[in-house]
Order: C-alpha cells, then sequence, then structure tokens
C-alpha cells in the first residue's frame, strides 16, 4: 500500500512540476491611443458678396469713380487666388473709359486698361495666401476728360469672380 501511496505521490509531484513550470512565459504589449486626420477648410469671405463694387449713373466726362472690397482667406489652408472676369460690356467710343484694378494690400495692379479689356472667363492670378490673410482691392473706373459727345447715354458693365484653389499637397512625417 506503501508502494501505492507513493506512486500516486509521485505522479502529484510531477504534475504539478509541468503546470508551474508551463505558466513561466515572458510578455509585452504596447498601444497606441487614437490617430486621426481631419481635413483642412477652404472658404473665402467677399466684403461685397453678391454686390456690385461700383455703380455710377450720370457719369461725366473727367469723372472718376472708385469701388473697393476685402477679400479674406477665412479657410485653414493656404490657397492660390484668382480674379475672373466672368463677363462683361463696353458701348463707349475707344479707351474713353478705363479700368484699373489694384490690390492695394500687395501693392500690385492687377489690370489697367479698358475697360472690359479683361478677358472674359480667363482667371488673373493674384497669388497664394496663407489662411486668415486679407487683401484690398480699390477698382477705379475713369471716363476721358475728352469724350466724344457720342458717349452720351453709354453703358458699360462687368461681372467678377474671386477664386481660390488649394496649394499642391505636401508628405508629412511624424
Amino acid at each position: 500500500m506503501n508502494r501505492k501511496i507513493l506512486v500516486s505521490l509521485a505522479t502529484l509531484l510531477a504534475a504539478g512540476a509541468v503546470a508551474v513550470g508551463s505558466g513561466a512565459t515572458f510578455t509585452s504589449s504596447t498601444g497606441n491611443t487614437i490617430s486621426a486626420v481631419t481635413a483642412g477648410t477652404l472658404t473665402q469671405s467677399n466684403s461685397k458678396s453678391g454686390q456690385a463694387i461700383f455703380n455710377l449713373t450720370n457719369l461725366k466726362p473727367g469723372d472718376t469713380l472708385n469701388g473697393s472690397l476685402a477679400l479674406t482667406n477665412t479657410g485653414s489652408l493656404p490657397a492660390s487666388f484668382s480674379l475672373t472676369e466672368v463677363s462683361s460690356s463696353n458701348t463707349f467710343t475707344g479707351a474713353n473709359l478705363t479700368l484699373d484694378i489694384v490690390d492695394t494690400t500687395a501693392k500690385s495692379t492687377v489690370y489697367s486698361g479698358s475697360f472690359g479689356g479683361l478677358a472674359d472667363g480667363t482667371k488673373n492670378v493674384l497669388g497664394d495666401w496663407a489662411a486668415g490673410t486679407t487683401h484690398n482691392f480699390t477698382f477705379t473706373v475713369k471716363l476721358a476728360q475728352d469724350a466724344p459727345n457720342a458717349d452720351q447715354g453709354k453703358t458699360a458693365a462687368a461681372v467678377y469672380a474671386w477664386d481660390s484653389v488649394q496649394l499642391a499637397g505636401t508628405t508629412t512625417d511624424q
């Protein structure tokens, strides 16, 4: 009987040693918080959005009309801005009615010539603007002092559009 107890005890000790020995393993783990990406925004504000930049009736020879507006990159992305004359008409004689468009912020002339002389539908590049940047523009219309009598009752009109396009994509390593 002692032998039975010894064999049983030996079997139990061997099973216990195997169980204790198999539980001894090395482990390691790591984690990351939520990784995220958020797209930027491309928006702009126009101080005269949906309105005429200038509007004058009863223009006479020698008159000058100034209209102005502020354009702001209100998005979070830098962008390339442009001005397009969408459509225009000018029934004045020759170059008697002129238009100057000046970016007073950048101190640069966007256009200088006959009213309606910008190529309709062609973008005129204004440059790259950082987010939050505002540019002020002045539109100056002049009727020549020596405009002929034939220019009485003539009209001119133009529609303008301001566009912004994101700059080229970049690679960011983190």
